[in-house]
């Protein structure tokens, strides 16, 4: 109402002094003259507290409180950080979390484990007495990986042969 009389009295009075006289601010009374309605809507707590469950709902229970406010607003609703924190603190809604990492090893078992060969003896007495698992562990004068891990496996099957009496 207050915006009409301004209106109405415009042409008689600077827009200044009408809106200090009423209390109102001249962008206050700009935005009113430009009319149309605001792209967000304004959602009493209850609607609010529905439209969060039911998203919630849509999304699995996926959202907390952050992701949840960036939905509603990218939905068109108006909402604060605080009042969504809020409104879904008071009613238990809570996003749900990752699931933690959980061990697959059992290490308290009662199967025999293999033997250890090598008894942390790891300065071999010769060549071909011990072998280590990574190829880059192979030293090669070439500072090729390709070279190195092939004389690498060459070297264990000519050594795994001779064991088993296979290499003439």
């Amino acid at each position: 109402m207050k915006y009409a009389w301004i209106d109405a009295h415009r042409d008689q009075f600077a827009l200044a002094e009408l809106c200090a006289v009423l209390h109102v601010s001249v962008s206050g009374y700009r935005a009113w003259k430009r009319g149309g309605t605001a792209d967000r809507q304004g959602l009493t707590d209850t609607q609010l507290l529905i439209l969060i469950q039911s998203i919630h709902a849509e999304l699995k229970g996926a959202y907390g409180s952050p992701r949840m406010l960036r939905e509603l607003r990218a939905r068109g609703f108006a909402a604060s950080k605080a009042r969504v924190e809020r409104l879904m603190r008071e009613n238990g809604i809570r996003g749900r979390h990752k699931r933690r990492y959980k061990a697959t090893t059992d290490s308290k078992h009662s199967l025999p484990v293999a033997e250890n060969l090598l008894a942390r003896d790891f300065t071999p007495s010769g060549p071909n007495h011990a072998y280590p698992d990574t190829a880059h562990a192979i030293a090669c004068r070439s500072h090729d990986p390709q070279i190195s891990r092939e004389t690498h496996w060459a070297s264990r099957l000519d050594h795994r042969k001779s064991d088993k009496g296979m290499v003439p």
